[in-house]
């Protein structure tokens, strides 16, 4: 069989294998290893390149940032920090209307900071927050739809796991990537907290409020929160300003963080091995996402079909802006059936020559770097979008009396939020690119 009509009848074979529930990971890996075996006509240099295949691609020294952030926010769950920032901004907004959501919100950002991971954002801030939305009257809706979409900063706000995995896929350096983030992170929370305000002007009974707090309490629970600007100033800056890579910056950061969660109690020996054992098994599943999204790439590459396509791009006369459109539409489609990791790790190679080869009036570096917070950005979208969002999937377990029709009414108002700011940062480059002019 022609080797580019196999790599694309195997699109749909993938799609398939994900809707029968088989692990993408294990899915990609068995149509990379199929696939190359076919284009190379013998099983004999497919086996030969097996025996360093999976070695080759986990001795990356880079990837040893991914356990490193997992293993980080661990230690800052522990440590009781999700909750002092959830208090802190409950003290100082929770008693305007919609306070508390926007409290959850802003604590879902400043967890995001030190912890790199989207779904265990949304599962901390879910066990901190959901409890006092209820206790403050807010609707099913509301209070699900603003913590799964406050879920997605842990992905946003720097440190990024999955920005790390672009990172290297597009050979980019990880503290620009980490810096490009920093204000689309921003503008996403403060676009869901003007969400919010507006959800509860429009339905006044979706949302409560709670007694205001005595300025010294506020002092207090603000006081609590310094740990979280300590870390992140120490792990970002750091990595930012040259002083340590960012492989450093997270093994500095899981220390530091391991430090603060002693000194305040939450490090005894069975939580310490929970937290160890969580970030072996999360690990383990990006690790094999990222194995198996190697072998199909593999495949992909034998096959030409990249090369092919973006040549046929540059052939069409597309103007550079249609073909990014088109491409970011892809991902908000395919983000509603597969997860964000497994959608970086497998259309990077394919899409990011294409981009690489258009003129946006920056330079290739900023056009990578730019291109790479766009594709955070709607992915991020579909961990949100119904019917296959994953935050949604997390909140939900934990609120099992809510139904689901009312979760995904709930964030259709923050999916219409991220699709705004996607417009914005495309038509303002600047925007993104604002903090690496410093």
């Amino acid at each position: 069989m022609d080797p580019l009509l196999l790599a694309g009848l195997s699109f749909p074979v993938l799609l398939l294998l994900i809707f029968l529930r088989v692990p993408i990971g294990l899915a990609m890996l068995a149509l990379g290893l199929l696939g190359s075996w076919q284009v190379y006509g013998s099983a004999a240099p497919l086996l030969n390149q097996m025996k360093s295949f999976a070695y080759g691609q986990f001795s990356t020294h880079s990837l040893s940032i991914v356990p490193l952030f997992l293993l980080m926010g661990q230690f800052a769950t522990l440590g009781g920090m999700s909750k002092a920032l959830f208090k802190a901004a409950e003290a100082f907004i929770g008693h305007r209307r919609g306070g508390v959501a926007m409290a959850a919100i802003g604590a879902c950002a400043g967890f995001g900071s030190i912890c790199g991971s989207s779904l265990a954002t949304a599962a901390t801030m879910g066990q901190v927050a959901l409890p006092e939305l209820r206790r403050a009257g807010y609707s099913g809706a509301l209070s699900t739809g603003a913590l799964a979409a406050g879920g997605t900063l842990g992905i946003l706000i720097p440190p990024s796991i999955v920005l790390v995995i672009y990172a290297i896929l597009a050979e980019q350096n990880i503290a620009k990537m980490f810096a490009a983030a920093f204000v689309p992170g921003i503008l996403a929370a403060l676009g869901y907290m003007i969400v919010v305000n507006i959800y509860v002007r429009v339905s006044p009974t979706s949302g409560g409020q709670i007694e205001p707090m005595p300025w010294s309490e506020r002092m207090q629970a603000l006081g609590a929160v310094w740990p979280v600007l300590l870390i992140f100033i120490v792990v970002i800056g750091g990595i930012y300003t040259g002083i340590f890579t960012p492989t450093e910056g997270a093994a500095v950061g899981a220390v530091t963080t391991a430090l603060l969660a002693w000194w305040r109690g939450g490090l005894k020996r069975g939580k310490l091995r929970e937290a160890f054992e969580s970030t072996a098994s999360a690990t383990a599943m990006v690790f094999m996402i990222v194995l198996g999204a190697a072998a199909y790439n593999t495949f992909l590459a034998l096959s030409q079909l990249p090369q092919e396509l973006a040549t046929w791009v540059g052939d069409q006369g597309f103007g550079p802006y249609a073909v990014l459109s088109a491409i970011l539409i892809f991902y908000l489609i395919f983000g509603c059936v597969m997860d964000s990791l497994s959608m970086i790790l497998l259309t990077i190679p394919i899409f990011f020559p294409m981009i690489s080869g258009l003129d946006f009036g920056l330079s290739p570096e900023h056009t990578a770097i730019w291109f790479g917070v766009l594709v955070l950005i709607v992915v991020e979208v579909g961990l949100i979008t119904p019917p296959v969002g994953m935050n949604l999937f997390v909140i939900q377990s934990m609120a099992p009396d809510i139904a689901i029709r009312d979760t995904y009414r709930g964030v259709l108002p923050f999916v219409a939020s991220d699709l705004l700011r996607v417009v914005l940062l495309v038509l303002f480059p600047a925007i993104t690119l604002f903090i690496l002019q410093f």
